[in-house]
């Protein structure tokens, strides 16, 4: 299992706090890809430049595609730019790869909030129950992408979170997070003054 699949199936089995777009999920996907070519050695942190390092083999599939997808050339890419690069649609792909695999079976009734076009829900699977034991252990850097992709609160206090390169990916994570909010109320206020405008002109 890796660290995205890990946070894709927390999602599906917990109750967020709030809902969780799909544009949010994806973003916290392509951090959670990082974290694991970080902790792999595919790649280091070179201030905020993704610099690929060590190329081991990946059994995972999509996990292999974001280490090939990395850029080779200096000056490499940043860690947000990797964000909204990679992360372009993540949520769709893991789920797609869940669903490919019989990790996902379709239901009639909507259980989960993200879910905005289907109905599908998690097999029980020896990788699900692993996934369980891990997020009641509070493993810090599965409940830090929870944290940011809205799935629980945020701590106030508590154990020291992830630190280094993890942190700072954390950190580029949340400030992609932030400009995607702002950009949501921007197309809302547009939408807005757009229907005030309509109604004026009589529409």
């Amino acid at each position: 299992m890796t660290t995205p699949r890990d946070l894709l199936i927390v999602a599906m089995d917990t109750a967020p706090v709030r809902t969780v777009e799909r544009g949010d999920l994806s973003l916290v996907l392509a951090g959670a890809e990082a974290i694991d070519l970080l902790e792999g050695r595919a790649v280091t942190l070179r201030g905020d430049r993704l610099v690929p390092g060590y190329r081991p083999a990946i059994a995972d599939r999509l996990l292999d595609e974001a280490a090939s997808s990395l850029v080779m050339e200096e000056p490499y890419e940043s860690v947000g730019d990797w964000l909204w690069r990679r992360g372009r649609g993540l949520s769709e792909a893991y789920l797609a790869a869940f669903e490919k695999e019989g990790q996902l079976i379709r239901q009639r009734r909507r259980r989960w909030m993200f879910f905005r076009t289907s109905e599908m829900v998690l097999v029980d699977s020896p990788e699900r129950r692993e996934v369980a034991h891990r997020w009641a252990a509070d493993e810090p850097v599965l409940a830090a992408l929870a944290e940011a992709a809205g799935i629980r609160d945020r701590r106030t206090e508590g154990p020291a979170g992830p630190d280094g390169a993890v942190s700072a990916v954390l950190i580029a994570v949340d400030e992609a997070l932030a400009e995607l909010a702002v950009e949501r109320q921007r197309r809302a206020r547009r939408r807005d003054q757009a229907a005030v405008d309509n109604v004026r002109r009589g529409y």
